[in-house]
């Protein structure tokens, strides 16, 4: 049997004196997988980056990216893995295509194989004409985008990208979380996405994993992990009607499959263990109540990070 995990973690853990900054992690990452690594400031998402790419030593446990250990085979991982860190360094007196060159020589790539593949990525994150260009010259968002190019070109496996969207503007973040997918779709690329922020992972990543103080509490699709938090009521209808009194509110909790109802004034949250839209929209429509709005909706990262953290996890 073919495993097709390109990254493999097992009972990791990383110690400094009496601090435990990662506890017994245990993940797996598939081939060609976009996977997002949450969680706050401070959780582990960079010491357990440091460790897959050979630059920290675990106290524990066992790594394997791309069949290698980083921890004794590390120039063999990093040939597999290109990284682009939360603060992207390059030499700001030479242009963006002479930074990319210049990586490519590093990694012994042929210079005329080197300046096609320059030519093709600074096409590919859109800095064609800023090329010839002195980094210095460039923004942040810019710079985060000639970084992918530069860890792209020695063709890696698998990409990892920690907290790549700071201090970007939203529309930065969105060519580039756009860029990030389409190099996923169109070469198959593994990438590995580490992020404090819910929305941006939510938005492109196949598989997440919660990550709170050095610990991995849960892991996997998003609708997988919102059904087995909510599995009690794992839908939820939104809906506005007027007026919204306590006759209108025990008529829509008397119908089979809602199990809670919570008001915020005309506005309606109702969990349910069914879709009931239909059910709920006649039962508004007799009371002669007027209904402006009705949606289903599905869980998102926002509310599966907070039960967790309701859940005293």
């Amino acid at each position: 049997m073919i495993n097709d995990n390109i990254i493999e973690i097992d009972g990791l853990s990383k110690r400094y004196e009496q601090l435990t900054a990662v506890d017994r992690l245990t993940l797996a990452v598939r081939r060609g997988e976009i996977f997002g690594l949450l969680g706050p400031n401070g959780a582990g998402k960079t010491t357990t980056i440091l460790m897959l790419l050979g630059l920290a030593e675990p106290t524990a446990g066992k790594i394997k990216v791309c069949g290698f250990d980083p921890a004794f085979q590390p120039f063999l991982a990093k040939e597999k893995v290109g990284y682009l860190p939360d603060e992207v360094g390059f030499y700001e007196n030479l242009s963006g295509r002479d930074n990319l060159l210049y990586t490519a020589a590093l990694n012994r790539i042929k210079f005329s194989a080197a300046q096609e593949r320059a030519r093709h990525l600074l096409e590919q994150v859109g800095l064609t004409s800023k090329a010839d260009e002195k980094v210095q010259t460039y923004s942040r968002g810019m710079k985060q985008r000639l970084g992918l190019a530069d860890i792209l070109i020695k063709e890696p496996e698998v990409i990892i990208l920690d907290e790549p969207t700071n201090g970007i503007d939203p529309e930065g973040v969105r060519e580039l979380l756009a860029l990030i997918r389409k190099l996923n779709q169109d070469k198959g690329m593994t990438v590995l996405l580490s992020s404090h922020n819910l929305y941006q992972v939510q938005q492109i990543c196949d598989r997440v994993g919660l990550f709170v103080e050095g610990k991995l509490i849960a892991a996997g699709p998003i609708k997988e992990l919102a059904f087995g938090l909510f599995k009690n009521d794992p839908v939820l209808l939104e809906v506005e009607a007027e007026p919204a009194g306590k006759q209108l509110i025990a008529a829509l909790e008397a119908i089979p499959h809602v199990s809670r109802i919570e008001q915020k004034g005309n506005r309606l949250l109702i969990f349910c263990r069914q879709p009931v839209a239909a059910g709920v929209a006649g039962a508004i429509i007799k009371h002669g109540a007027r209904l402006s709005h009705l949606s289903q909706h599905d869980y998102g990262l926002d509310e599966i990070y907070h039960r967790y953290f309701e859940g005293g996890i």
